[in-house]
């Protein structure tokens, strides 16, 4: 008989309300990890608390009104994700945050509490990066240190190469323009940066969205000069991986563009930065700049074809340990 086995998503996380007190505690936590933000920790322990979360968490809190709704988009899609995943295949799923609730470390927790011996962990981030990805194997070692029973653990990298998943994000902006129009549209394919120098010490996430968006695009047919790809969400001094997105769209309408569309294949599910960022931010940019409609085509969600691609990456591990293909529970 195959182990008890449970499969672990997980996502950045959210603050749980839109006040500013549970944002900033919520960044407090997120900038606080030194995978996110590599300084001098007595440095930073003072630009955090003196400079940052004295006015940020303010400002952050009226962007997430705007996008907010019963919850945080990103939880309730991340909740979808698990319940839509856990039909297909034949473990239980549940999800957990890197950040604020429901948190990685209690989901084990639990599933350590329900004897399950063997969790396959995945970090809803398509394309590898030490500060996610990693951040995630960092709570789950963590997590590993404290346990005197230690049950099998395995953390999948990424699976920005697996077919079912570069063809759910080709198929998703094919329905778009089906529904939407726009088939003439210049595509944006934007994921979120890291800082340079994160890359110049060795990690290779901005050669990993090249390919992903070099992958969708040959999947969609396009030539060189329909489609781009760049980074958005910078903050603070430094250089982050070029281009940028908010320079590559105001290029773009002083160029004369006047329609482009806007993929984020870095994000699992719509959030603050795709929802906020990318529909009112680079919009407005967009049309100031002279272009006259910036369409964001949603993310995959819990999209049929995207919890197939899902299962898919997750069906070797589990086959492994005794429990099949994939099958759906629906």
């Amino acid at each position: 008989m195959a182990a008890k086995t449970a499969v672990v998503i997980v996502n950045l996380g959210t603050p749980d309300t839109t006040s500013p007190s549970a944002v900033r505690r919520y960044l407090k936590q997120f900038l606080s990890d030194p995978r996110v933000v590599e300084a001098p920790k007595w440095l930073w322990f003072w630009v955090l608390r003196l400079l940052i979360l004295p006015f940020r968490p303010r400002k952050a809190a009226a962007k997430y009104e705007l996008i907010w709704q019963q919850d945080s988009p990103i939880r309730a899609i991340t909740k979808a994700q698990a319940e839509a995943l856990g039909r297909k295949l034949p473990v239980t799923v549940v999800y957990g945050m890197t950040y604020g609730e429901p948190s990685l470390s209690t989901e084990l927790d639990k599933l350590q509490q329900q004897g399950v011996e063997r969790i396959l962990i995945l970090p809803m981030y398509p394309q590898y990066s030490a500060t996610t990805n990693g951040a995630v194997a960092d709570v789950v070692a963590k997590w590993v240190m404290q346990q005197r029973e230690v049950p099998e653990i395995i953390q999948i990298k990424d699976y920005w190469q697996a077919p079912l998943w570069v063809k759910a994000m080709a198929q998703s902006v094919r329905d778009y323009r089906a529904k939407h129009g726009g088939e003439d549209a210049k595509l944006l394919m934007s994921f979120h940066g890291i800082p340079q120098e994160y890359e110049d010490k060795g990690d290779k996430y901005g050669e990993r969205c090249r390919l992903s968006a070099e992958a969708i695009a040959q999947e969609l047919g396009l030539s060189a000069d329909q489609w781009a790809y760049s980074f958005q969400s910078r903050f603070g001094p430094k250089q982050w991986l070029p281009p940028y997105t908010d320079k590559t769209v105001e290029q773009w309408a002083q160029e004369g563009e006047k329609r482009i569309q806007v993929i984020c294949p870095g994000f699992a599910a719509d959030c603050l930065e795709t929802l906020e960022e990318i529909s009112v931010e680079n919009r407005d940019i967009f049309l100031a700049n002279g272009g006259e409609q910036l369409d964001y085509i949603p993310a995959l969600n819990a999209d049929d074809a995207h919890i197939e691609a899902l299962a898919a990456v997750c069906a070797p591990y589990l086959t492994a340990w005794g429990h099949g293909p994939s099958v759906d529970k629906s």
